[in-house]
């Protein structure tokens, strides 16, 4: 906002001495040159000869404002008055010290009665103007403004200060042709500037916002809210380097910025930078205490520093000052998710949805966290209002979620082709990619969070080793966590080239991996924790692939091709993918033949098994157990005397529902054994104590029945429609026994007891796994990493011959 101070002041009429005459010349010279302490003793001497001097009490008045002592400018500028009521400048800039005081009925009381004395006073109505806007009076402000460009059409201040009430009017059209005359007018107006750039952001025009902030910062390289304002728009831009540095020049300019501060710790928080977060967001919050938004954003950066307690501190403080604000049940309850808290979690999450249950993937959360805990008492509901959402095209429950939760190809694509068009839009902000000369080694890039110790590096280390680096190039582009442990150390081995890109955005991700010349990008997260999906959206490569992370559809038409087999999409499922199905010719799955098994020996009674009796297993996630599945297995158990289920135990509110789940089904408590994190290896040894492991549905085993059938014990599946529900199945194929593959409830539940009452039957099953075990195509990591690549060759092949993405079997 423009303040336009008026310094055409006249000479007292009648100067008793010619000395003050040339005194208050001089000081009026030094005042305009920004010379103010010799001004200051300039105003005082002619003060101290003449007491009464109109000259020397007003522009004493208007430096005192100018020091930021605004009662003495108030003072000074009244005393100016009573020597020269008709004189309409002293009214201007008293008027604006009353308004720095907030006392906007008399300045604009003073401002009227400048212009009673002087209609053509257009500096008065700009002022007045600023007046009106703080009394809640925009219209008639534009109206004061109007008559200032009247009066004097030259006048910047007039076309920037309308501009400003405009802006809050919403009349956004209107606002930016003011600002624009303001800097035709003044290309040196560093307020119209950046006024410009604030309303070009405003308007999603960020390369138009980015050249008035470059402009003001060239004007004046200080600039706290241009530095904030280019920042702001490189962060939403991913470039969190370089909106860093922004920010932080933000706050050189004015340290208390708040909004600096805050996207300052947004940016460090982007870059996993989480301590440096907590600095910011607690330096914002020093600034703004009841800034809710800084008091969670502190507390999730409190939280991924490990500072757990103080971040459940600082959220239960925010809700206690605003009990009713959706976000922050919403981000207690990611905060307790985060640690496993899911009861916690589901309460706050069943809170927000209260509030708002139009909030952005609420229900699907809500759902999630109720399930986690095997929390099954609002199931239906949950089931059928998440179906009616995502039909309805809303943005309830994200893809990951619904691939848990239904079996259903179609609603799994809805989901994703929903989220990927309000959330992942194609991006032609990088262009197209320039044709590239035929010729050299094929650049495969593979991105993740996973290259540390992670259910996908053990599947796949063994993969990235044995590929081929006489015809390919391999990169690694990690943006996880910077997790420096013996996985870690093994896969920096395995590629050619393992960049670390933790701190770039997608953007930047897909520009470096264009001038690397990455031939086929292949994503192994997809929608799943941790995921950078915009990398694709920009198309970071000329051929973009989905494996292994992601059991479905991307819903993306800039993904190409999906890595899978004939079991988990069959052909009349194609219908149902985005991408074009590449066709492996075993398993989509690869293994890691080198997976170790601890020689630990177990015994039962240490894992709280019984010393005799069938040991059902299952030690997939507790979020897969539905309770379709489970009476199933109450059916088994009831059928099986003595037999017990073993179970992985994520969280103690597990055991304790599905205890309760199973004694309503007329199954005594004690017969589901509840089995705790360990090593891998050791996990892996303690498989020997199982007998049967019972897969679940829709969302079957897939790397725990991987690391059951490495260890030796058989798996039990039903296959589906989706292809998550026919992972077991495909991994059953190809390690040779499609026997254990049923195809209905009655199939699969009389198949499971059957071998549990014939143990020599089991047995053979057991010896046959063993048996075939080293040599089938499931754990012949070499032969998978020949197949994958030939994949490779058709891909980047029919790219050189300018054709389109189209099913490919190996």
């Amino acid at each position: 906002m423009s303040i336009h101070f008026n310094f055409g002041v006249r000479p007292p009429p009648q100067a008793t001495k010619a000395q003050l005459a040339a005194w208050l010349d001089q000081a009026r010279r030094a005042h305009r040159q920004g010379s103010l302490a010799q001004a200051s003793q300039l105003y005082n001497t002619i003060l101290k000869n003449d007491p009464k001097n109109f000259g020397a009490l007003h522009m004493q008045g208007v430096l005192a404002y100018q020091a930021g002592h605004l009662q003495m400018a108030v003072d000074l500028i009244g005393q100016a008055i009573k020597q020269a009521p008709q004189d309409a400048a002293p009214y201007v800039n008293r008027g604006i010290a009353l308004g720095a005081l907030k006392r906007h009925e008399e300045a604009l009381a003073h401002f009227e009665q400048a212009i009673s004395l002087r209609p053509d006073f257009a500096e008065a109505y700009v002022n007045r103007g600023i007046t009106l806007k703080e009394l809640s009076r925009p219209a008639d402000a534009v109206a004061s403004y109007d008559q200032a460009i009247t009066l004097q059409p030259r006048l910047a201040a007039a076309h920037n200060n309308k501009g400003y009430v405009l802006r809050l009017l919403e009349r956004l059209d209107e606002a930016l042709k003011c600002y624009e005359q303001a800097f035709d007018l003044n290309d040196q107006d560093v307020d119209a500037c950046q006024n410009l750039g604030v309303l070009h952001a405003q308007a999603d025009r960020p390369d138009e916002a980015l050249r008035y902030f470059d402009r003001v910062i060239a004007l004046r390289p200080q600039h706290a809210e241009a530095h904030n304002g280019k920042g702001t728009i490189l962060a939403q831009r991913e470039q969190w380097t370089d909106a860093i540095r922004h920010f932080e020049a933000a706050i050189q300019g004015d340290g208390n910025l708040v909004q600096a501060h805050k996207h300052l710790g947004l940016a460090w928080m982007c870059l996993f930078q989480f301590s440096n977060a907590v600095e910011a967001f607690r330096k914002a919050a020093h600034l703004s205490p009841q800034d809710l938004d800084i008091l969670s954003f502190w507390a999730r950066s409190l939280l991924e520093a490990g500072r757990h307690s103080e971040a459940l501190a600082l959220y239960d403080k925010a809700i206690r000052m605003a009990p009713d604000m959706v976000d922050l049940h919403y981000n207690r309850a990611a905060f307790h998710h985060r640690l496993n808290r899911y009861e916690d979690a589901s309460a706050d999450f069943q809170e927000a949805y209260r509030i708002d249950p139009e909030v952005k993937y609420l229900l699907g959360f809500l759902v999630d966290s109720r399930i986690k805990t095997c929390d099954w008492r609002h199931l239906a509901d949950d089931l059928e209002r998440c179906e009616q959402s995502i039909r309805a095209g809303e943005l309830s429950v994200q893809p990951f979620t619904v691939v848990a939760l239904f079996d259903s190809p179609a609603l799994q694509m809805k989901a994703a082709q929903t989220q990927v068009k309000l959330d992942y839009p194609e991006s032609a902000a990088l262009g197209s990619i320039p044709a590239r000369i035929p010729g050299g080694k094929i650049r495969v890039g593979y991105y993740s969070a996973d290259f540390h110790t992670h259910a996908t590096a053990c599947l796949m280390a063994g993969l990235f080793e044995s590929h081929d680096r006489e015809r390919f190039e391999w990169f690694a582009f990690s943006y996880g966590p910077s997790v420096e442990d013996t996985m870690r150390h093994r896969l920096r081995q395995s590629f050619d080239h393992f960049i670390d890109v933790r701190e770039l955005g997608g953007g930047d991700i897909a520009r470096m991996s264009r001038e690397l010349g990455i031939d086929i990008a292949v994503d192994l997260k997809g929608f799943t924790l941790d995921h950078r999906f915009r990398i694709f959206a920009h198309r970071c490569a000329p051929v973009q692939v989905s494996y292994i992370g992601y059991p479905g559809t991307t819903g993306a038409d800039y993904m190409d091709y999906v890595i899978a087999d004939k079991v988990v999409i069959p052909p009349k499922a194609q219908v149902q993918f985005t991408e074009k199905p590449v066709y492996m010719p075993h398993s989509y799955q690869v293994n890691d033949s080198q997976r170790a098994i601890s020689d630990r020996v177990f015994t039962r009674g240490e894992l709280g098994l019984p010393a005799h009796g069938v040991v059902f297993c299952c030690f997939n996630n507790n979020h897969k157990i539905l309770p379709l599945i489970f009476d199933s297995w109450m059916r088994i158990l009831q059928a099986v005397p003595g037999s017990v289920l073993w179970l992985f135990e994520d969280t103690p509110a597990v055991a304790t529902n599905l205890r309760r789940e199973a004694q309503e089904r007329g199954v005594a408590a004690q017969r589901l054994v509840f089995a705790q994190r360990m090593p891998l290896d050791e996990h892996l040894a303690r498989h020997r104590l199982a007998d049967l492991f019972l897969d679940t549905l829709p969302y079957n085993a897939h790397t725990t029945a991987s690391d059951a059938l490495w260890a030796g014990l058989p798996v039990l599946t039903r296959l589906g429609e989706s292809f998550a529900a026919r992972v077991a199945a495909s991994l059953l194929q190809a390690v040779g026994l499609p026997e254990l593959v049923t195809y209905s409830v009655a199939e699969y539940e009389a198949l499971a007891i059957s071998l549990a009452q014939d143990p020599a039957r089991l047995q053979t099953l057991r010896d046959k796994l063993w048996a075939q075990r080293d040599q089938a195509p499931l754990f012949n990591t070499r032969q998978f990493a020949r197949d994958v690549e030939a994949a490779y060759v058709t891909m980047h092949e029919r790219h050189l011959q300018g054709l389109a993405p189209d099913v490919i079997e190996v």
